[in-house]
């Protein structure tokens, strides 16, 4: 019997775990990349450390609006076939709270990995090639995939051309607009786990700062979120890891043209009465001859302080004893009760996943097309993103592997 020809559109996470399932499979396998060389956007993953999956490995950790058939999917291609799978190709793993990384730290040598055991594999690699249109022939059920002056015919096809996210690295989106020649729609598009934009322009004086924080997303008057960690604050808005966490939220609230507000909590271990009394406590002992500035000192990072005091109207050198103590009162409630305007983030460039996608909805269980027999989806061309964690390429691996086996038919 012939092999089955599986062509991959992408040479991502998703589309190189596709191409090495398929080949154990005996199949002829073909992957396709705009890129000049395969798994470009796994070198960023992690701070380039490759975070490749997660101990904790849960469906609440992802967006989706199918998450029961998420699940399903995820029980199939657990964190434990994934530590066997990097195993299986000479990756040496560790852990740090849960989070798994290659142990070498490096997430060129996941990269370099995966290439040699797609090379041991005999999969043929087209680089420089970005695919425009793919067709199924209705009589002969094969499928025409054609693009830089290059066509190719084959049995099954897997799109794994990722979403909108870092288009520098090869996720453009084009994969969306083959998804659509196909008869499919999208749910709506936004960046995820990316920096968000403010509208206080005095945010540049504290810029560089980072503080343990809680930080909660308000719209229409209530909290939709709630994220705590390092907060990084930048010259236009806010950054670090509860930020990115937060961001998806954010930009679908403002796709609908609602107002963001962000309440940042500096001192979130402080019940408000411990910090009422702690704050009372703090006035019996500093009072004395100490200025306004003096005063303060060892509160929070002393930029944070110094904004703090200025927008309560106080300055730095007024003896405490002299000031307005509603003034005062003001600097401790910006301590925990700190509120920003958010009117945007950062664009795809910056965003590490796109939200969105091709919706589960629109897939069998085997992960192929229900408009298009013979066309598989892999990795974030779905609608389906995670948390910081691993998670993202966990999905890669997951629904690169579970794809490439039910187009092979071992599914």
């Amino acid at each position: 019997m012939s092999k089955v020809r599986i062509g991959i559109i992408g040479g991502g996470a998703a589309g190189m775990m596709a191409a090495i399932a398929a080949a154990r499979q005996g199949a002829e396998v073909t992957v396709l990349e705009a890129n000049s060389r395969l798994g470009k956007k796994i070198l960023s993953t992690g701070n380039g450390k490759c975070n490749l999956g997660n101990l904790k490995l849960n469906v609440s950790e992802y967006y989706c609006r199918e998450p029961e058939r998420l699940e399903a999917f995820l029980k199939q291609f657990n964190t434990d076939d994934v530590i066997s799978f990097f195993q299986g190709i000479g990756v040496i793993l560790k852990e740090k709270n849960g989070y798994l990384y290659p142990a070498s730290e490096q997430a060129a040598v996941v990269q370099d990995a995966l290439r040699y055991e797609l090379r041991a594999l005999l999969v043929r690699e087209i680089t420089d090639c970005r695919i425009q249109s793919v067709k199924r022939n209705s009589k002969t059920g094969e499928i025409q995939v054609s693009g830089s002056g290059q066509s190719f015919i084959f049995d099954k096809v897997i799109l794994a051309c990722g979403g909108k996210a870092a288009p520098g690295t090869g996720s453009d989106g084009s994969g969306f607009e083959l998804a659509g020649q196909l008869g499919h729609s999208l749910t709506p598009l936004v960046p995820a786990l990316v920096q968000l934009k403010c509208r206080e322009d005095y945010l540049r004086s504290v810029a560089g700062v980072r503080a343990d924080a809680q930080i909660s997303v308000y719209s229409s008057g209530e909290c939709v979120a709630e994220e705590r960690g390092e907060l990084q604050l930048t010259d236009y808005g806010l950054s670090g890891i509860p930020i990115f966490q937060l961001s998806r939220t954010v930009n679908y609230i403002l796709t609908e043209q609602k107002e963001v507000e962000v309440l940042v909590n500096f001192l979130p271990d402080y019940s408000p009465g411990a910090y009422e009394q702690m704050c009372q406590s703090r006035e019996l002992l500093l009072q004395g001859e100490r200025t306004v500035e003096e005063f303060f000192t060892g509160m929070l990072h002393k930029k944070l302080m110094t904004l703090f005091i200025r927008l309560s109207g106080l300055r730095l050198g007024d003896k405490i004893q002299t000031v307005d103590p509603r003034l005062v009162k003001r600097v401790y409630k910006l301590c925990r009760e700190w509120r920003l305007h958010v009117n945007g983030s950062n664009s795809y460039e910056n965003a590490q996943v796109c939200a969105g996608g091709v919706p589960l909805a629109e897939v069998t269980d085997r992960l192929e097309s229900q408009k298009t027999p013979g066309v598989y989806f892999a990795g974030e061309i779905l609608d389906v993103d995670g948390r910081c964690g691993g998670y993202n390429l966990h999905w890669a691996w997951c629904s690169g592997y579970l794809a490439a086996m039910a187009a092979v038919g071992e599914r």
